[in-house]
Order: structure tokens, then C-alpha cells, then sequence
């Protein structure tokens, strides 16, 4: 029997060996390797008495490496990106159920505040400056305006329920500035 007929063989062998220990790509990489290391180095083993053995701890010793690799590289904790959920621009349903409940609770406050507040969250949603706001409101002294703004802005939080709120007022400034820059 031919050398190159008894490596044929053996690949087979090694495969089977391999892929009982990794995944079928992987020892397949595996067997090519271990043959490649056999006709390059050990050129003079001829008998498959000798190449048998000698090919099955090669191939043990390169499955030791690849795992030390995997494990040194992490690759044994990473999940398959087949495995994650598509990312999209929408959040999960369940966010966008408590987005709009907080939408309908700001919404519902807004609306039981005094028509000046409500005037003066518009203005402030269309990114006009205080001194613009003045302007447009009537208002003597801007310092009024400021403390009409905190007045406003504290019973507008009392309505939402605290500390909470002033988390959904937040967004909804941030929501309002997005789509105007749109």
C-alpha cells in the first residue's frame, strides 16, 4: 500500500477521532492539519502500524491547543449571532406599552394644569428662550416668567406622582426636540 493511500485512510480515521471531540468543521481543520504535519515532518514513517498512533496523538495534542485557544480567546462563552434578535429602531412591545401609558398620564396632566402652564410647556417644547417667551406671553419682568416656569413645572410633577415624573418630563422635552429637528 502506497503512502498516499494509507494517509487517505488515515485522514478518516482522524476525522472520526476528531469530530467525536469538536465540531465537524473544526476537526475536519483538524485532520488536515494533522496530515499536513505527517507529510512535512515524518516523511521516513511509512508502516500504518507506526503512522496510526502517532497520528491519533498529534491530532490529540492539536485538539488540546484548539481548546486552550478557545478557551484563552472566550470563544467558548459567545453566543451564535443566529442566536440574537434582530436589532431594530422599535423598542420591545413592552416598552413602547409603558412609553405610551407614561405618554397618556403627561398628557392627562398637561391638560388639568392652568392654560398659562400649558402656554408657557408649548413655548418651552418649541425651543424658545425664556426672553422670547416674555415677548410672546406679555410678561413685565423675565423673573416672573421664571418663577411661572418653576410653579408650573412643580405641579406638573405633583400630577405625575413625584420624582417619577420629572423622568417623563424629560423625554418628553427630548422627544419634542427630535422631531423638531426633523
Amino acid at each position: 500500500m502506497q503512502r498516499n493511500e494509507i494517509l487517505e485512510r488515515l485522514r478518516e480515521r482522524i476525522l472520526r477521532f476528531a469530530a467525536s471531540r469538536l465540531a465537524r468543521d473544526a476537526a475536519e481543520d483538524l485532520a488536515q492539519e494533522v496530515l499536513l504535519v505527517l507529510h512535512e515532518k515524518y516523511t521516513t514513517v511509512d508502516r500504518i502500524e507506526e503512522l496510526v498512533p502517532l497520528s491519533l496523538e498529534i491530532a490529540r495534542f492539536k485538539i488540546m491547543a484548539a481548546r486552550r485557544k478557545i478557551v484563552r480567546r472566550g470563544e467558548h462563552t459567545q453566543v451564535s449571532v443566529d442566536d440574537l434578535p434582530l436589532a431594530g429602531k422599535l423598542a420591545s412591545p413592552f416598552d413602547q406599552a409603558a412609553q405610551q401609558e407614561r405618554l397618556e398620564q403627561l398628557e392627562a396632566a398637561l391638560k388639568s394644569l392652568g392654560e398659562r402652564c400649558r402656554e408657557l410647556f408649548r413655548l418651552k417644547l418649541e425651543g424658545l428662550s425664556f426672553a422670547e417667551i416674555q415677548k410672546r406671553m406679555n410678561v413685565a419682568a423675565i423673573n416672573t416668567l421664571y418663577t411661572w416656569d418653576f410653579r408650573c413645572r412643580k405641579q406638573l410633577l405633583e400630577r405625575l406622582g413625584g420624582d417619577r415624573a420629572a423622568g417623563v418630563a424629560e423625554e418628553s422635552r427630548a422627544r419634542a426636540s427630535e422631531e423638531k429637528d426633523v
